[in-house]
């Protein structure tokens, strides 16, 4: 399974969703706050909007003083209410002198001449005292409350908007989450057949990846257990069909020859020859089968050590060519050593070239060449052997055991066995993977 990067790993993607999430909260709570202080800046700052709210409270102020009898002297009463009502200040004056300014209730103006300012934007009113009249300035702030409400509203919008980004994240690896455990109830349910479809290059994906591999794994080894399950089948089936024959043959010629239902010792002797040559063929079929289960059950092997492909053949090639020859073959070797290196079971290719030899003096038509050719495939090489097929008309029985055990022992060492066949000729090629070094 493969390293996460540090930058892709879950944490950093849940710290970056967390900051981007802050950071889409924020700019919306900006452009909140500027609608909305823009809003109430038309609506709260209109003429009309202050000089209605001015009415009000010097509504109240006159109803406050009259309750009380308050004079314009009273000043910390005055201030009290002032106080109370949060968000306005009153200048009070008369005779055209301020003589009260909430901003500066602990100063006492009776004796200063501070004459009335008039500004375009204050609006005066008439309010009786118990001492008489004088006119009345209110600032308010009334936009504050609005403010402070806004504010609350835009923080509480925001933080649900962060809320609901990070939610929408986590829920992304949430569904994978719950993809990769249905996709795994699946495979647990034996399909293995099923692609496992969660991705990325994080914690969760690289697991999915792991999962994915296994998946292709063990299907793969189930595939080549169930093949190996149907060739041993296979090679079992042909091996009692064939072990039928000479053991039926050899229990005629006994039958023959306990009964004495033969004309002289001559064919006698011919009897004992043919249970002899059917007692060979036995053993050679069981030798086979014996070899066959050895190379399927054998799990672990070593490789040697990387030699070239002459030190490795160069004297196994010229001892099969001189033993074909012996045996009346003529054989047309040729070979260019490359140089390459592979990795092999020195056993395994006595045993592999055992078996091509045998077959070829069985089954090949003497009268014709043994080619034997130094071949190349991507990044394999190895040898090809072809012969011509005996057409002679005697029917050599075949069980393919051999054949059967050449590929075994091929792809127990790395390498490919292929057989090519037809009624003339017939070509077997055993493929060595390349080594190279570093």
């Amino acid at each position: 399974m493969r390293a996460v990067n540090k930058r892709d790993s879950i944490y950093i993607q849940l710290l970056k969703l967390l900051v981007g999430s802050a950071a889409a909260a924020l700019l919306i709570f900006l452009g909140l706050n500027y609608a909305g202080d823009f809003a109430i800046d038309q609506y709260c700052y209109h003429p009309d909007y202050i000089k209605k709210n001015d009415e009000r409270y010097v509504e109240k102020l006159q109803k406050y003083i009259d309750e009380n009898q308050l004079a314009a002297r009273d000043t910390k009463a005055l201030y009290s209410w002032v106080k109370k009502q949060k968000m306005i200040s009153i200048r009070i004056y008369r005779d055209g002198l301020q003589v009260f300014d909430t901003e500066y209730p602990e100063q006492e103006l009776w004796d200063e001449a501070i004459a009335m300012r008039e500004y375009e934007w204050e609006n005066y009113y008439s309010v009786t005292f118990s001492d008489g009249k004088a006119g009345v300035s209110i600032s308010g702030m009334y936009a504050y409350q609005f403010y402070n409400y806004a504010l609350t509203a835009e923080l509480a919008v925001c933080f649900l908007l962060f809320l609901v980004f990070v939610i929408l994240g986590i829920r992304t690896k949430m569904r994978d989450i719950l993809t990769l455990s249905r996709e795994i109830e699946i495979l647990e349910g034996g399909s293995l057949d099923y692609k496992i479809t969660v991705k990325g290059k994080y914690e969760l994906g690289v697991l999915a990846e792991g999962l994915e591999n296994m998946r292709i794994s063990f299907q793969s080894m189930i595939e080549r257990e169930a093949e190996i399950v149907q060739e041993n089948q296979k090679v079992v089936t042909e091996m009692s069909h064939d072990l039928r024959t000479p053991v039926t043959s050899i229990l005629l010629y006994t039958e023959i020859l306990k009964k004495g239902k033969y004309s002289g010792e001559e064919q006698m002797k011919e009897y004992v020859e043919r249970i002899d040559r059917q007692a060979c063929r036995m053993k050679q079929l069981t030798d086979h089968l014996f070899e066959y289960s050895l190379v399927a059950g054998e799990t672990e092997m070593e490789l040697e050590d990387p030699e070239s492909f002459e030190i490795l053949f160069y004297d196994l090639l010229s001892e099969t060519c001189s033993y074909l020859q012996q045996r009346g073959f003529q054989t047309e070797c040729e070979v260019e050593w490359t140089g390459c290196s592979t990795r092999v079971h020195m056993d395994y290719v006595i045993r592999v070239m055992d078996n091509i030899t045998s077959n070829i003096i069985k089954y090949a038509d003497i009268h014709k060449p043994v080619a034997i050719q130094m071949t190349s495939v991507e990044n394999m090489a190895g040898f090809s052997f072809e012969n011509g097929v005996n057409q002679t008309g005697k029917k050599v029985e075949s069980t393919c055991v051999g054949i059967q055990n050449v590929k075994h022992m091929m792809a127990k060492m790395g390498g490919v066995c292929r057989v090519r066949q037809d009624c003339q000729q017939f070509a077997i090629e055993i493929l060595f993977p390349l080594w190279e070094s570093n």
